[in-house]
């Protein structure tokens, strides 16, 4: 695995400059290059923060996410706000903090302001645990992974190629008010991490699933009926046994969601993602949309679902040797995590498409 050098004095690399606008535009150019830049203790300038969004700079979640990794590795942050366009980031750690307690105040998503917390992670071998503590914020939303998902997809595949994160979830937390409790364990890896070489989706022996609902939609049914809509539709399709469970919880605001999950032989772990209930979709129709999402991989013998592929390429770079991994589609998220990686760890990367995937390699 590499391993930056680090010293106890103020990083004199120069600075890297990169346009937030590049690519897909969003904020996970910030997250990613942030994590990177503890990674590979690279001081970085990100400007046109989010410019192809509606309300460009930092959102709150960018900027809990900033604030909480400088301070988990003792880095240096330019000064900023929510809206804040341009921030200067320079690492310093030459160790991390084993404890960070965190508050958020509204509903942004936990699994995405992780995001740069468990990608700079990689960089250390110290302290053995790192616990995170979150009061607030959302555990299931609309345009990231949901605690449920990275639990039992991306957190899985990450142990089994040398690690290791848990997340504990206490109260759960939906749009707009948010008011989720966790606490995520992160183990620095100790030895080099495995490559992943996930080309082919293999046998899969069950479907299973996790559906989270607000307790005030218990009296109409909502997740019995969904599980129901989910395993009839499941069955009318493909030969395989399922396992959902649903769970109703108290929540500040009213909320639905499911994520499906089958593991393979090879290793291979394929996911709905989070699907979530809107009000214009039935509970019958949210359980066939979760499985119809979860099909579409596997009847085209795809093992890495567009949602996991963003995570694992920053992983990806950070192993001894090369990874190649099978997907649906190279999204244009996957191609901006692609030029950021290149930009710090100076690896090449290669886009091989066919018909119905495509595999992308770093070499």
């Amino acid at each position: 695995m590499i391993k930056m050098k680090r010293k106890n004095k103020m990083n004199d690399k120069s600075i890297l400059e990169i346009d937030g606008s590049m690519g897909e535009g969003g904020g996970a150019i910030l997250r990613l290059s942030a994590g990177l830049s503890v990674v590979f203790n690279q001081p970085i300038r990100v400007y046109n923060i989010r410019a192809n969004r509606s309300k460009p700079g930092l959102r709150l979640q960018h900027l809990l996410g900033l604030k909480n990794l400088a301070k988990l590795t003792n880095s240096s942050l330019s000064e900023c706000e929510v809206g804040t366009k341009e921030i200067i980031f320079k690492p310093t750690a030459t160790s991390l903090k084993e404890k960070l307690d965190i508050g958020v105040s509204t509903a942004a998503s936990i699994g995405l302001l992780l995001q740069p917390i468990q990608i700079a992670c990689l960089g250390f071998e110290h302290p053995d645990q790192v616990i995170i503590n979150l009061h607030g914020g959302g555990t299931l939303g609309k345009w990231a992974p949901g605690l449920n998902y990275l639990k039992n997809v991306t957190y899985q595949i990450f142990k089994k190629h040398g690690f290791e994160i848990t997340i504990d979830i206490h109260k759960y937390g939906f749009y707009p008010k948010g008011g989720g409790a966790t606490t995520c364990k992160i183990e620095p890896p100790k030895k080099g991490l495995n490559p992943i070489n996930l080309t082919s989706l293999g046998n899969l022996d069950v479907i299973e699933g996790k559906i989270v609902c607000s307790n005030k939609l218990s009296n109409a049914r909502v997740s019995e009926r969904i599980k129901e809509s989910a395993e009839a539709a499941l069955k009318r399709e493909i030969s395989i046994s399922t396992h959902i469970e649903y769970e109703y919880v108290n929540s500040l605001s009213v909320g639905v969601g499911i994520s499906l999950w089958a593991k393979s032989d090879t290793g291979a772990i394929i996911s709905s993602g989070t699907v979530l209930g809107e009000r214009h979709i039935s509970s019958e129709q949210l359980g066939r949309n979760a499985v119809n999402k979860i099909l579409a991989y596997i009847q085209n013998d795809i093992p890495v679902d567009n949602y996991l592929s963003d995570q694992l390429l920053p992983f990806m770079a950070f192993t001894n040797s090369a990874s190649k991994i099978k997907v649906a589609e190279v999204t244009s998220h996957a191609r901006t995590n692609l030029e950021l990686i290149k930009m710090f760890a100076h690896r090449d990367f290669a886009i091989e498409n066919s018909e119905n995937y495509s595999i992308i390699k770093i070499n």
